[in-house]
């Protein structure tokens, strides 16, 4: 879960009172959790998995389906509500769980299950209409993909959630290598950084008076509600595209940049890398407005977006291509879905981690 946004009525007890800041457990906190609780047994495997299998920093879950050189990709995720109209909510959910797939270079997604859950603080006739319109995005998104939604879980909650499981059947030869990324690759990232700091402000806007106070001089209103619509657009695009060309370019390596920030998830995947490689992130673009919000926040401490740790929900790929591949990735890209991806730093002798350099170059996408 990424950011907490409140739904159209508030819940009642203060217990549920929303966070600023992503909701996803910290990322050194997880690890501890997984690292102390889970066992990986993927080498006990009657079929080994492939050496490019990732572990507790995967994008996805990958195991052999049982039939010789077949696999069994999945990945599971929700959140609360980001946006005022149900039916894009549904939209953003189904395009964020498919994305992990996409970040794996799984391309087309075999089933879908569904994961729903109604407030039980909003009244009957508002709750069904919202129920509704988030499960016809969700579905519309799905099906745009390629998939279909079968089934699911639905529960009461204080808050709407939405999100679901995305499975995908495929063979060896189709799993792409996200491990062997290597020193002068270029990575480039296929969507602006800022959505959590754009619906917080939208939400600051008009229901929170007192946080708008903290950025009435440093921003429009017209520019937060730009920048609100640009980041909607953002969250609801898939990631299909994407997928597709890094594998039509060689693509060394990947993964999707969601609740870490992008500082995190490029953690995680240099990590996974064969080779002794770091990643240094050389510029951060922004949707425009958010890093000048971000900088004055809380003296930038509240949604981090300028080092790179700012939550994204249903973001962009960060993908490791080799230098000669980068402009035709970056037109073809372009050409097919009309917004631009950008070169955000390479890939350097190391030790299997990343960092934003110091300074970092952070500039405005319009």
């Amino acid at each position: 879960m990424n950011n907490c946004i409140p739904p159209l009525t508030e819940p009642k007890t203060s217990q549920f009172e929303p966070q600023s800041v992503g909701c996803k457990i910290p990322q050194a906190e997880l690890e501890g959790l997984l690292g102390r609780c889970l066992t990986d047994h993927s080498c006990q495997e009657s079929e080994p998995l492939p050496s490019f299998c990732q572990g507790i920093g995967s994008d996805c879950s990958l195991q052999p389906s049982g039939v010789p050189n077949v696999f069994l990709a999945s990945t599971t995720d929700f959140f609360y509500p980001l946006v005022e109209d149900p039916y894009v909510m549904g939209k953003i959910g189904a395009a964020n769980v498919l994305s992990d797939l996409y970040a794996a270079g799984i391309t087309s997604c075999t089933n879908v299950l569904m994961i729903l859950a109604g407030s039980s603080d909003m009244p009957l006739e508002e709750r069904r209409i919202v129920l509704e319109l988030m499960i016809r995005g969700f579905s519309d998104q799905v099906e745009k993909a390629g998939s279909k939604v079968t089934g699911g879980q639905t529960i009461f909650n204080p808050w709407p959630m939405i999100g679901g499981t995305a499975m995908s059947v495929v063979s060896k030869h189709e799993l792409f290598q996200l491990s062997e990324s290597q020193v002068g690759d270029i990575l480039v990232l296929t969507k602006p950084l800022g959505t959590q700091v754009a619906v917080n402000l939208h939400q600051w806007l008009v229901s929170k008076p007192d946080l708008w106070k903290q950025v009435e001089g440093v921003i429009h209103e017209d520019e937060v509600l730009w920048a609100y619509d640009v980041a909607t657009e953002s969250m609801q695009r898939l990631n299909r595209t994407a997928a597709t060309l890094m594998k039509k370019y060689n693509a060394h390596a990947a993964t999707d940049v969601t609740g870490f920030g992008i500082l995190g998830h490029a953690r995680n995947l240099a990590r996974q890398q064969r080779r002794h490689v770091s990643f240094v992130l050389e510029c951060l673009p922004c949707i425009k407005g958010m890093a000048k919000v971000d900088r004055c926040v809380k003296q930038g401490d509240r949604f981090q977006l300028c080092r790179g740790l700012s939550a994204e929900t249903s973001g962009g790929l960060l993908i490791a291509l080799p230098v000669d591949s980068v402009e035709s990735f970056l037109n073809e890209i372009y050409l097919e879905e009309g917004w631009k991806s950008f070169v955000v730093g390479r890939v350097l002798d190391g030790n299997r981690d990343a960092f934003v350099k110091d300074p970092i170059e952070i500039f405005d996408v319009e």
